[in-house]
């Protein structure tokens, strides 16, 4: 059987992924399982997906009950869930308007034209978009060139024009690049395919004051670092700012598909109908769905709960640098989306983690990312550690 899956997938499903070696079958709470029933510790959740777990009764209830009602409409008629929804993330950002879509990469594009909208209103020439090296906001064309990786968009040219990349972290380089035709600056709140990236309070702050000073709009894109993953609702209330519009996906549904992006009031006006639109996106599914995330992960104790496991977490890998301080270089993240930078590759580490029942991930060639469920609990994290000192020390003690 594992054999035949293998097989029909190299024969029907583009290559496109690295996969490993790992058929999955089932999940309950932070574990996945196997075809073969051997249980798997979750660190990755999906890429920081499924942020209840897998199998959290009152999302599968609602999935369940909602699709006996009504699983797809034309967005030309109301639904009372996408209204719910809307409404939730409208005041959980501080924002506007809100906008659905079907995935991180749709509610950038969204952001993107929403941006240039706003800018040519002020002047045709106001279409420019700085993002930063190192980020990730999606691989369709749009955001596919305000990803700061070439790697990601060698072959595919021609790139759409109007886009350019600055060093994340930089103020000097970012107030440098900005003049009359920037119309808007696109971050990463934290990057997360980059190497878990954190910036300082002073530099968005800088960021902020350099967008307002040349009438352009702060995008934030929270897709991976936001619906609590970092400790409070969106990673930026840590830094004590609010953008002009922010982008989410991945935990937004706790595993069902869907994106969405906030905007302010006077910005989303820039939006008329005809202006953008999409088939499935805020499907009454997909809506229902993102209503128990919003009520779940926006509770003051859930969040309390993510920073005190996030703390457990960061003090337990800091244990692990200063024992091998030659191969990890830094521990860094906020909450629950932490990273071990090594000095080495890590992809033969994660190999081994799997081989002993943790799933992690390697991203940027060297940096061990864990994202796991936000409903971890101690024991877990004791677990995901004392299986990792296991690996790293037949890795490092030779």
């Amino acid at each position: 059987m594992t054999h035949d899956i293998y097989q029909r997938d190299a024969q029907n499903y583009l290559a496109v992924y690295q996969r490993y070696p790992l058929i999955l079958d089932r999940g309950e709470g932070v574990y996945l399982y196997g075809q073969d029933g051997r249980r798997y510790l979750d660190f990755l959740a999906g890429i920081a997906v499924n942020v209840l777990g897998h199998g959290y009764p009152p999302l599968v209830a609602a999935i369940a009950e909602q699709a006996g009602r009504l699983i797809h409409c034309s967005n030309l008629y109301y639904t009372a869930v996408q209204a719910e929804a809307a409404e939730k993330l409208v005041r959980l950002s501080g924002l506007g308007k809100a906008f659905f879509a079907n995935s991180g990469a749709e509610a950038n594009e969204g952001a993107i034209k929403l941006a240039r909208r706003y800018g040519q209103r002020q002047s045709p020439d106001k279409y420019h978009i700085i993002s930063a090296t190192a980020s990730f906001h999606g691989r369709t064309l749009a955001t596919l060139t305000a990803t700061g990786q070439p790697k990601y968009q060698q072959g595919f040219g021609p790139l759409p024009a109007g886009f350019s990349h600055v060093p994340y972290g930089d103020g000097a380089a970012l107030a440098a690049a900005m003049n009359e035709n920037t119309c808007a600056v696109l971050l990463e709140t934290v990057q997360g395919e980059g190497g878990v990236h954190v910036p300082s309070r002073e530099y968005l702050a800088q960021v902020r004051a350099l967008c307002d000073g040349h009438g352009a709009l702060l995008i934030l894109d929270e897709i991976q670092s936001g619906v609590g993953r970092c400790g409070h609702f969106f990673a930026y209330e840590h830094f004590g700012l609010r953008p002009d519009i922010v982008t989410l996906a991945k935990g937004l549904g706790g595993g069902v598909p869907i994106g969405a992006f906030c905007a302010r009031d006077e910005v989303a006006a820039c939006f008329g109908p005809g202006d953008h639109g999409t088939t499935f996106g805020g499907n009454p599914l997909a809506c229902a769905a993102a209503n128990v995330v919003l009520d779940t992960v926006a509770r003051p104790d859930f969040l309390n709960h993510v920073k005190a496991m996030g703390a457990l977490l960061r003090a337990g890998l800091e244990r692990l640098q200063a024992r091998y301080p030659a191969h990890i270089r830094e521990v860094r993240g906020l909450g629950l989306l932490l990273a071990l930078e090594l000095t080495e590759p890590g992809r033969a580490i994660v190999d081994d983690c799997l081989r002993e029942g943790l799933i992690i991930n390697c991203t940027a060639g060297q940096v061990l990312r864990f994202a796991p469920p936000l409903i971890v609990q101690r024991e877990h994290i004791e677990a995901l550690l004392e299986i990792l000192e296991r690996v790293l020390a037949r890795h490092w003690q030779k």
